[in-house]
């Protein structure tokens, strides 16, 4: 196998997986806590029940339901959902009113649907339930300090504040409730799966809650009253793209169904069932949709886990995004890397370019790709994937080109050849070692870095690390994040591999 071959075979063997389909399926979203994880698979349930055994939908194709779950937080699922990444996902009343639709007084659903008309969006099917946000300390702290509103916290400024990222943000959580209480402190953030953790183990003193929590009670926790009523109304409904009813009839008539089916101590069983005796969402949903039914035991124990019936699809899409994102790095950085390497100032700018992409934090990148490509999932992950990629592939090929003797490149010129010729007969074919390296170093990265892919819907190993972060599962991060260093293992044997097999074959060719 000549050069080319051998180059444009790697490259084709990692870009092939680069494939997006289109279906007509129903994608049902979710934020990345447990209450919604378990809604979001009601909801998806609920549904396919109605398109069972998938009769066709209004544009004749077969019914579908996808659940995109653990997406991150009301930003992003609120963008996926005007991009058109998914059709509906549960979200609260006074999150669309607030935080959404930046309402200052309280609105009601009808007013919330005028507004949310001109975005293409409807909100409907009131679920039965509120889970409204408060703070809370564990009861022995809260006792000695003589702390049980939230007006009280203003007496104590050295409590350390531990609240959620978007918690801290929200123009209804931390800046509205500092102004409205006259609270001095500062807060940290930290994540909602830890924050039980953290306030237990005293690392805290408050953290922002869900009042449908199942670890309230569990603990025994104190929430704080809302004396300055700041806190307005969180009534569980579905936020939705206003051609679903039109798409999906008969989905969406069985969804209506769920209007006040579930209420606050049945909402608190689930989130139990999730966080204390380790079900999964799918299960939650199933129980809480046919009670009479028999439903699978909970994945119990590390290895239960880590061998679960979802490795072989979390591997798949994980494996996907490492090779398309690799296989594009290759195709896009190899030619610019021959490009560039006579010319030690471009040479310099675009890989000073490259390096300053490595700099920029994965979840930034992944946001500004969402905001320009305008969908959640597959395609962003890829292409951020892709730019991480660029940096070794690109480096090396340049250093490996610049590596090769200037008396034989002179040699050639003496030939006759011309500078493709030399480049293709000589300097590569010396240089290959070290392209290859830059290849394996970039997949490495890719295989790594792809789970974050799972905070924007787009599978992975990484999906049980952020369902594990959610619920606070340890084990469950490590059976997400173990079959990913196995990944990562498989992909330096093979490429070792191949290393031997180039080097064995231009030891031959010297033989000869």
């Amino acid at each position: 196998m000549n050069l080319e071959k051998y180059l444009l075979a790697i490259c084709l063997l990692l870009v092939g997986p680069l494939c997006w389909g289109a279906d007509d399926a129903l994608r049902i979203g979710s934020k990345r806590f447990t209450e919604s994880y378990i809604l979001a698979h009601v909801l998806a349930q609920t549904a396919q029940s109605a398109t069972a055994p998938a009769p066709a939908t209004a544009n004749g194709k077969a019914g579908k339901v996808e659940v995109l779950a653990g997406l991150g937080n009301t930003a992003i699922v609120f963008a996926a959902l005007q991009a058109g990444s998914i059709d509906l996902y549960p979200e609260y009343a006074g999150t669309i009113d607030q935080e959404i639709l930046k309402n200052k007084t309280p609105s009601s659903l009808a007013v919330m649907r005028e507004q949310l008309k001109p975005l293409g969006l409807g909100v409907d099917i009131a679920l039965g339930f509120n889970d409204g946000y408060a703070l809370a300390m564990r009861a022995d702290r809260a006792q000695a300090l003589g702390v049980s509103k939230l007006s009280d916290l203003a007496g104590h400024p050295t409590l350390r504040l531990g609240l959620t990222n978007e918690f801290i943000g929200r123009a209804d959580g931390w800046p509205g409730l500092a102004r409205r209480y006259g609270l001095p402190q500062q807060p940290t953030g930290l994540d909602h799966g830890l924050a039980y953790d953290a306030l237990s183990g005293g690392q805290t003193d408050v953290i922002d809650i869900y009042t449908t929590d199942a670890k309230i009670a569990h603990l025994g926790l104190r929430v704080l009253q809302d004396d300055g009523a700041h806190f307005p109304r969180y009534d569980a409904v579905v936020l939705y793209r206003l051609d679903v009813p039109q798409r999906f009839p008969a989905a969406w008539r069985a969804l209506q169904g769920l209007t006040g089916s579930i209420d606050e101590p049945t909402m608190i069983a689930m989130n139990a069932k999730a966080e204390l005796q380790g079900k999964s969402f799918e299960v939650i949903a199933s129980e809480h949709l046919s009670p009479n039914a028999k439903t699978a035991q909970a994945v119990t124990g590390f290895w239960g886990k880590l061998f679960g019936p979802d490795l072989p699809r979390l591997s798949w899409q994980h494996l996907n995004l490492v090779l398309s994102s690799v296989g594009l790095a290759s195709l896009i950085g190899l030619p610019l890397a021959l490009l560039v390497a006579p010319h030690a100032r471009l040479r310099g700018l675009l890989l000073g370019f490259c390096g300053l992409l490595q700099t920029v934090p994965s979840l930034a990148l992944l946001a500004a790709l969402i905001s320009w490509v305008e969908r959640i999932g597959s395609l962003p992950a890829m292409l951020a994937l892709t730019l991480y990629a660029l940096l070794p592939i690109m480096r090396n090929t340049c250093t490996g080109l610049a590596e090769v003797p200037a008396g034989l490149k002179q040699a050639s010129m003496a030939l006759g050849l011309t500078r493709w010729q030399s480049l293709r007969l000589i300097e590569l074919p010396l240089a290959l070692p070290l392209v290859l390296a830059g290849i394996r170093t970039a997949t490495s990265i890719a295989v790594g870095t792809a789970t974050i892919a799972a905070f924007i819907g787009a599978g992975g190993l990484g999906e049980r690390i952020v369902t594990g972060l959610a619920l606070n599962d340890r084990e469950l991060l490590l059976a997400g994040a173990l079959p990913a260093a196995a990944l990562a293992l498989l992909f330096e044997a093979a490429f070792a591999g191949l290393a031997r097999g180039f080097n064995a074959r231009t030891s031959t060719r010297k033989l000869r």
